[in-house]
This record gives C-alpha cells, structure tokens and sequence, in this order.
C-alpha cells in the first residue's frame, strides 16, 4: 500500500476526530495550547502497545506540565478486529487507565496523511506542527528495565528546551497497522 507521509520538517496534516470522551478533537486547538504534540498511532489488541503503555502514560505525566501532550489515534479496521471498535477502545482507555486523549481514525485517512504503519509508531510535533520526530518509543519493546536509548523521551526533552533533536527518525517497533479494504470505508466504526 502506498503512503503519503509526512516528512521531518514539514508541517503535519490537521485533522478533527472522535475521541473516547464523545468529543471532537481538532490538531490545531492542541497545537495553541502546547509546545510540543505526540501523535502516537495506538490500537487496543496490539501486544506492542500493551508493553508500551505505562510507559507512554508516564512520558504524558512526567512532560504535561512543561507543555507536551500525547494524543493516541486509532486507525485499525474494526470490521477485521472487532476488539479495535470505538466502544473497545473505550473499555480499553477506562481499564487501562490511559491519561491522554485516545481517538479514532474510522476512515483511516489520518493514518495514511501521516504515513503511519505501525502500532505504536510516534509522530512528534513541535508547537507549529511541524514533524521534529517519527519513529519507535525506545529501543527494548519488551523489557523497560533494558531500554538503552529512549528515543521518545529524549527528543520531547530537546524539543521543549529548544535543543535540535539528535535523532529524528527511526524504526518503529510494533504491529502492521490494520488497514481496510478499499470497498469498506466506513467513518461509523
């Protein structure tokens, strides 16, 4: 399948979704309130994003405060993986306890303006919406304990101190983003 993306350095594509808390969640209001915005492609049945969250849920507390916010988005087909609806993803948000907004990309349009491919892949956004970062979390999908290089982390600290960020790509280390067949676009899952 081919991928639009977005490259590092130029401006991400806005959007408007549905969030778990049955409002509207526009890019742009997050991009007037806070210095730097995470984007981060999640999915409810994704061990990859299991082994993640607390520690997406401790970057969120730990850099909230200082004008940073993750936004979790996502775009799998819910007609292929039922457990990926807006009411799992709900259950999901509640159970897990998830302290960032998690919304929902039905049409999956979001994820290709992007060029998202996996679930977890991150997307970092300074305060104009520009990409400064897009790839992995850290590098030890697995085991937090043996995390060498914490990628996320480190370039939401230079971002927000106005320090070039050192590295601005890598590999995402996750699951295939569920994509929907051409037929069966539906903005209502």
């Amino acid at each position: 399948m081919e991928m639009i993306g977005t490259a590092i350095g130029s401006h991400a594509p806005d959007f408007e979704l549905p969030g778990i808390d049955d409002r509207v969640h526009h890019l742009a209001r997050y991009l007037e309130q806070y210095r730097g915005v995470g984007v981060i492609f999640l999915c409810n049945h994704c061990p990859y994003v299991q082994s993640y969250l607390d520690r997406l849920k401790q970057i969120q507390t730990d850099f909230n405060g200082e004008g940073f916010t993750l936004i979790g988005i996502n775009s799998n087909d819910a007609h292929q993986y039922p457990e990926d609806s807006f009411e799992q993803m709900k259950s999901f948000a509640q159970e897990r306890g998830l302290n960032f907004p998690y919304l929902r990309d039905a049409t999956q349009d979001v994820a290709h303006c992007f060029g998202a491919q996996k679930t977890p892949e991150v997307f970092l956004l300074d305060g104009e919406g520009i990409l400064r970062y897009r790839g992995g979390i850290d590098d030890c999908p697995d085991c937090p304990e043996e995390v060498e290089v914490a990628y996320l982390r480190n370039a939401i600290a230079s971002l927000l101190s106005g320090e070039p960020i050192a590295i601005e790509s890598t590999e995402a280390i996750g699951g295939s983003l569920k994509w929907q067949s051409n037929d069966r676009r539906s903005p209502l899952l």
